[in-house]
């Protein structure tokens, strides 16, 4: 899809529509620990909105971890699809099953872990948006039945992409 260049207003006549396909959005392998990758299927670089946000989906392959970590200035819904897991939140424990919905709201801290045998796999909507800049600055560039490469690691400047994306500074 084309990046989109003018923001949509509440004063256009209408909204706009997307109807996306499967296997076509920007996708990301992502390092250790978390491993597997994500899909980033709507967001204001493809879709003109009013409210920012984007959404898409991550699989976590078994054993999997998305590290402890916070969002400042966002919200987030998980709805899990497939598989099951392990969501801490501040430090409370919630299990991941299918259709199991888990809103995060700013300053949550929360890691998410694969300890099943099959994939873990949630779709995420991400307030208002810039999930998909970590996930862009942090991974490797994925298309639809890559095979899935080896583990690699976190770039060196990890921290940074997560400071200049959607981070907690505290994470």
């Amino acid at each position: 899809m084309n990046p989109v260049s003018k923001p949509l207003t509440f004063d256009d006549p209408h909204g706009d529509c997307a109807v996306i396909p499967p296997n076509v959005s920007a996708s990301w392998w992502q390092p250790q620990p978390a491993n597997g990758f994500a899909e980033v299927i709507v967001s204001p670089r493809t879709v003109r909105m009013v409210h920012r946000f984007s959404c898409g989906t991550q699989t976590l392959p078994p054993g999997g971890t998305v590290r402890l970590h916070a969002h400042d200035r966002s919200e987030e819904v998980l709805y899990v699809i497939e598989g099951q897991g392990a969501a801490e939140v501040d430090g409370k424990h919630h299990r991941m099953t299918p259709n199991t919905t888990l809103y995060l709201g700013h300053n949550k801290s929360h890691t998410f872990v694969n300890d099943g045998n099959v994939d873990l796999k949630w779709v995420w909507f991400f307030l208002p948006g810039g999930l998909e800049d970590f996930f862009e600055g942090i991974g490797k560039p994925r298309q639809a039945g890559d095979a899935s490469p080896a583990a690699f690691a976190r770039p060196d400047d990890a921290k940074a992409i997560e400071m200049a994306t959607v981070f907690a500074s505290r994470t």
